[in-house]
């Protein structure tokens, strides 16, 4: 019986060897070293795609303990103003020492868009993951696909917060003058995700999309650099926490949708070839939203004590980091009443509801 199986694997290459034995020397130099380029790039293809350097679940509790220096008031033309700026800049004039200290929601951003393009290599602009198996699409099939899934869900959770950066955070009411490190970093994480170096439409070599976020990464930090020393603004206000809570609700009730749909529509368990892309999307855009909400907290923190949101926010975060459990070797979309195949989507979903209904409670709160 064994060696009837160990015939049977053997056969392909046997016949294999015979064929490439009858080849003419020159297609055998050719498909010689045609294999020695092909081996080890889809080796480091694989390697890259399977290998996470630096996910931590437990990451973001650097941002939890965060806590203000010694200061006094910053004024609106430096530092973070949590209060309103007319009392902020009457305080601060009491005093020419002034101590600022750098924005962890700017701080979260960078790191997680460094964590994405630094740490770990981008897997939607690699050529392979766009050339696919054999044309088709890696979405479409159970290979290759969860780690690249789970950076574009992140990086969505990454370009949301840096528009309320722009629009809101980075300067003091919305008539005054938009920060130019805030603005450059969003222009650059906009960037199309699956750009390489060469495009055939249009024709032409390019700046592939790692480029443009390793950018962003560095006018981020040179925003927090200013802000640091009371060069740049930072808004604490309720009124832009209750915005920014709002957008994140928005943003992850779209996603909860998207895994509703497929959860519904599609009962395949572990054949889904495509339930495995929304879950990873959606637990990445859940990963990084758990750095992002921690981070909002230390900037916000005066906001957060006045309005006694302290207990929800536990709730929250508590919330964002039990949905970060849910790590299955495969995924399943069974039937939600199944008992064979488990539905991953729908246990992620009910995760992703409790964080927006905690959200939705903040907005209310802050609202009132």
């Amino acid at each position: 019986m064994l060696k009837s199986i160990l015939n049977f694997i053997a056969k392909p290459f046997i016949w294999l060897g015979g064929l490439f034995g009858r080849l003419g020397m020159i297609l055998k130099i050719a498909i010689i070293v045609l294999l020695i380029v092909l081996v080890p790039f889809y080796g480091y293809f694989f390697w890259t795609t399977q290998v996470w350097n630096g996910f931590d679940p437990d990451y973001a509790q650097a941002y939890s303990n965060a806590t203000k220096e010694a200061g006094d008031v910053p004024e609106p033309s430096g530092g973070i103003v949590s209060g309103d700026p007319d009392e902020a800049d009457k305080a601060a004039s009491r005093s020419n020492d002034k101590t600022c200290r750098r924005s962890m929601i700017v701080e979260a951003t960078a790191n997680l868009t460094d964590f994405n393009v630094n740490e770990n290599a981008w897997i939607s602009s690699m050529l392979l993951y766009k050339m696919g198996l054999f044309g088709i699409p890696w979405e479409a099939t159970p290979f290759f696909d969860n780690k690249a899934a789970f950076q574009r869900g992140a990086h969505q959770a990454v370009q949301r917060t840096s528009v309320e950066l722009v629009d809101a955070l980075g300067r003091v009411r919305g008539t005054s003058q938009v920060d130019k490190d805030l603005q450059e970093a969003r222009g650059d994480l906009q960037f199309n995700e699956s750009t390489w170096y060469f495009s055939l439409s249009p024709f032409g070599p390019k700046t592939p999309t790692p480029s443009f976020y390793r950018s962003a990464i560095k006018d981020l930090r040179k925003f927090n650099d200013r802000l640091e020393k009371c060069d740049a603004v930072f808004d604490a206000r309720a009124d832009n926490l209750l915005e920014f809570v709002d957008r994140i609700a928005r943003d992850i009730g779209a996603t909860s949708a998207v895994l509703r749909e497929r959860s519904e529509n599609y009962n395949s368990g572990w054949f889904d070839t495509r339930a495995d892309d929304r879950f990873w999307f959606a637990y990445g855009q859940t990963y990084a939203y758990y750095g992002i909400l921690t981070a909002a907290r230390a900037d916000f923190e005066d906001v957060i004590r006045e309005r006694r949101l302290e207990a929800i926010w536990d709730e929250l975060e508590e919330q964002l980091r039990a949905s970060l459990n849910i790590t299955p070797f495969i995924i399943s979309n069974g039937a939600e009443a199944g008992w064979i195949m488990p539905s991953h989507l729908a246990t992620l979903g009910f995760y992703i509801l409790r964080v927006r209904a905690n959200l939705v409670e903040i907005r209310t709160i802050l609202d009132r």
